[in-house]
């Protein structure tokens, strides 16, 4: 279940990305060969005036086939070279290549307003102004690998009501008071009772806290938060949404930067970064977890993380066609379309090194 939600989330997404790149060539007369529905094989297609629209068997997103995106002879002078992209001017071709990752900004937008509206989990630290939370528990939001906590069985979204250790019992539960109440009881035996799901079915699970390499207390291995759902007016919720997802651009815009700063001073650390086996995990704790709203939220983020991403300046990125394109307004010519294709194939063969990469990393932390 958990697959066929991340399948159609991401199909969604990268369709949404390549409509913009589709839309504004089409309004700037520029060809458009194809519109694809995941990546070949090919499965089933129609045309439909000069564009193909196919179906095809690898059900991972979708792509747009520009006229003229990788230039040739035949795109730059031959018989319809006039509604080649590359033969537009530069300013037509930066917001088609920019198109797509603006529409994954106001899908976000549009996600997280519908999050707001449905009923969206928020900490209580985040309430906007004049608003109030309802359903508020204190909240397992990350269970870390390998720990006490997830050999247990205690799940993102798990909210605690209560923990015993003996004869002693916290009842007033809070991140601060549970960590108190673990360090005075060393590792003796927790027993830990919690609401899980839409339900808040009654459960109690035995924990026994350990104490990790580099630390001198003990611990079960989870993140808490106290939660409540934040529900919002019509109007409110579009603001809000659009204050959000500027926010979120600008954590992952500072993310990423860090991340490769990290890479080029040797500090990286790829565990921290999530791929598609990662995601689906993320995406089945996300809807048990925290329920639909959150989901769609999730979702908006994962939107905002491929905008950011599209618009980093390396080749076979949006951001790296854009980077040729300033760089042909600065010189005054056209570059060669030989090295621009050479820079593009190689910038595709390492991304894709990365993403096996992050994806190795994904399946090792699932033993």
């Amino acid at each position: 279940m958990n697959i066929i939600i991340f399948i159609v989330m991401l199909l969604v997404l990268v369709l949404v990305h390549e409509w913009g790149h589709f839309f504004s060539a089409k309004k700037f007369g520029i060809r458009v060969d194809e519109f694809g529905f995941g990546f070949p094989p090919k499965i089933a297609s129609f045309k439909k005036g000069e564009t193909e629209y196919s179906l095809n068997a690898i059900p991972i997103g979708g792509f747009v086939k520009i006229y003229g995106e990788n230039p040739d002879e035949e795109n730059t002078n031959g018989v319809d070279a006039s509604r080649s992209i590359v033969n537009k001017p530069r300013w037509q071709q930066a917001i088609v290549l920019f198109a797509g990752i603006f529409m994954n900004l106001v899908l976000a937008w549009f996600l997280f307003s519908v999050g707001f509206m449905s009923g969206l989990p928020t900490s209580t630290s985040g309430i906007p102004a004049g608003q109030q939370l309802t359903d508020v528990h204190l909240m397992v939001v990350d269970v870390m690998p390998k720990s006490p906590a997830q050999i247990a069985g205690l799940k993102a979204g798990d909210k605690i009501v209560s923990l015993a250790s003996g004869t002693d019992e916290l009842s007033n539960v809070s991140p601060d008071s549970i960590k108190t109440f673990i360090q005075n009881h060393g590792t003796n035996e927790l027993e830990v009772d919690y609401l899980r799901g839409k339900n808040n079915t009654f459960s109690s699970v035995k924990i026994i806290p350990t104490i990790s390499a580099g630390n001198t207390n003990p611990s079960i291995g989870i993140a808490m938060d106290t939660i409540g759902i934040l529900k919002l007016p019509f109007f409110s919720a579009i603001w809000n949404g659009l204050k959000f997802d500027c926010a979120v651009t600008k954590d992952t815009i500072v993310g990423l930067l860090s991340l490769i700063k990290n890479s080029i001073v040797g500090k990286a650390n790829f565990s921290d970064v999530t791929g598609p086996v990662g995601l689906v995990g993320a995406v089945g704790n996300a809807y048990t977890g925290f329920g639909f709203a959150y989901l769609i939220s999730f979702a908006a983020m994962i939107s905002v993380n491929l905008a950011v991403i599209n618009l980093f300046p390396f080749p076979a990125l949006d951001g790296g066609r854009l980077l040729f394109l300033l760089i042909e307004k600065i010189k005054g010519s056209r570059i060669n379309p030989k090295y621009a294709n050479y820079a593009n194939i190689t910038g595709f063969c390492l991304l894709m090194l990365l993403m096996l990469v992050v994806t190795y990393h994904d399946i090792v932390k699932l033993f």
